[in-house]
């Protein structure tokens, strides 16, 4: 199935140790690439996530977020002893400086900045991926389904724009022949002005001037080509998995023709049709910079 490079994806897994969240969002790379932003215990599982993530992305670029929500009973709390020791005897000298007599209580001390702090637990490296799994595959599973609804609209946008090249492609074999008609009888009119009163035109000579003009503005080879590269086209949008570069190959090719019919053209009918199909070929080409 045809998949865009654009897309969300999120997941939640929540356990014992608290709840974990996972987003990921996809834009349009050239090649493929992960980057994540996490909590620190958890980059011993960035290599497994990343293998995990490439395993059904294989082009564009994927930014991970992943917040993890600790459980209430997994929170610790930490007392640094050696500054509240140090904030006692600091008040106790100034006790004694000053001539109080007050006495300091545990509770004084618990409310001074930073004897007391609140520690998030510490997961093992089983705990973690047991958490982050679930999580990233449901995010994956999401992401990779807005992209395939993604795909699908822009293969009927391909196909609807690639309707209108086969249609300029038909219309530019049906004229061909009538270019070189109208040309002969242009030739002819003219000649016939310019000859002196009474004098014939030479049949051999103006049948060797229309010869020529027929095989400088032949265009059967690019018709065929054409053609050829849009059945391709079809055919690759039929595929889905990863065509986005084989399909921007194709958009070269077809404006590879698409030009060279422009430039043999000497026609203003056909130059017409050559300047829509060209538009119609860089909404094709932008399209496809979107597709994995």
């Amino acid at each position: 199935m045809v998949r865009s490079m654009t897309g969300f994806g999120r997941g939640e897994s929540t356990g014992s140790a608290g709840k974990l969240t996972v987003e990921m969002k996809a834009v349009n790379h050239r090649f493929s690439e992960v980057v994540f932003r996490m909590p620190r215990q958890f980059n011993v599982h960035e290599e497994q996530a990343r293998k995990l993530v490439l395993g059904q992305v294989t082009r564009g670029r994927v930014d991970l977020f992943i917040s993890w929500e600790p459980a209430a009973n997994a929170k610790g709390v930490k007392v640094d002893k050696e500054l509240a020791l140090a904030y006692h005897n600091a008040l106790k000298e100034l006790g004694v400086e000053i001539g109080s007599k007050s006495e300091l209580s545990l509770d004084t001390l618990a409310r001074l900045p930073d004897v007391l702090s609140i520690q998030d637990a510490t997961l093992s490296d089983e705990e973690i991926w047991t958490l982050l799994e679930p999580a990233l595959t449901t995010a994956l599973a999401n992401l990779i389904a807005m992209r395939e609804r993604e795909g699908a609209t822009l293969v009927l946008d391909l196909t609807d724009r690639l309707a209108k090249i086969e249609a300029f492609r038909q219309a530019a074999a049906e004229r061909a022949p009538q270019v070189v008609v109208e040309y002969r009888d242009r030739l002819t009119k003219r000649l016939e002005e310019l000859l002196p009163q009474g004098s014939a035109v030479d049949p051999q000579r103006l049948a060797q001037e229309v010869a020529l003009f027929a095989d400088r503005a032949d265009i059967s080879e690019e018709i065929q080509r054409l053609g050829s590269h849009i059945d391709q086209f079809r055919a690759t949008l039929s595929e889905g998995d990863s065509i986005g570069r084989k399909l921007d190959f194709l958009v070269q090719e077809l404006g590879r023709e698409v030009n060279t019919i422009g430039s043999k053209a000497n026609d203003a009918t056909l130059t017409a049709g050559v300047v829509a199909a060209k538009s119609e070929l860089e909404k094709i080409r932008e399209q496809v910079q979107n597709i994995e």
